[in-house]
């Protein structure tokens, strides 16, 4: 049985971490992308289909790429940020599961099942998302994650030629803690869970 984490990692990774929208003026170096996607990739999905695909905008020529896909109320602070995240997945990850789970062929349980990849592709790459964000977390990063954006004009502007579709887009850098508003709430475990 693996040990509890402490209190301070639950609260850096869950009880006071919140949804940024003001960021520092500090940059976020890319070695520190390199170890977030590292430790990323790491969590579970199906047969270690690995789907999730990350493209870090952070140069002002990135930016300038992104912007006319942002929402209003996500442009300004998309576009302050150090680093914004595209968290896309690959409708193509079974062609790679050859290397990622050797012991059977998992390839042919997509091969022509259009509807299975698509459904396969998307759940487990919004699992790699949620895991990009403990990632970041845990590793002192704050995190912005939305979904207030041109889905189709992303995908098309970075992910061009490829199987790669957008999921969600996601600022990261160093939150602003004075310019937080008060938690929203959440719902009480029996409004959400039951145990049989």
């Amino acid at each position: 049985m693996s040990a509890v984490i402490d209190q301070a990692a639950l609260e850096q990774i869950f009880l006071s971490a919140r949804t940024h929208s003001v960021w520092l003026d500090k940059p976020v170096p890319d070695e520190l992308l390199v170890r977030v996607v590292d430790l990323m990739k790491l969590g579970p999905t199906s047969a270690n289909c690995s789907p999730a695909r990350v493209v870090f905008v952070k140069s002002p020529e990135a930016k300038a790429r992104l912007k006319p896909f942002l929402s209003a109320g996500n442009l300004d602070k998309t576009l302050k940020a150090p680093v914004t995240a595209i968290l896309g997945y690959d409708l193509e990850f079974y062609e790679k599961l050859p290397r990622l789970f050797p012991h059977t062929d998992a390839r042919s349980w997509f091969t022509g099942k259009p509807e299975h990849i698509v459904e396969t592709a998307f759940r487990n790459g919004s699992l790699q998302g949620a895991y990009f964000i403990i990632a970041a977390r845990s590793l002192g990063l704050d995190c912005g994650p939305m979904s207030g954006f041109d889905q189709a004009g992303v995908t098309a502007e970075f992910f061009a030629g490829t199987p790669i579709k957008a999921n969600f887009l996601c600022n990261l850098g160093y939150g602003d803690a004075s310019a937080l508003k008060p938690r929203s709430p959440r719902l009480a475990f029996e409004e959400l869970a039951q145990i049989l």
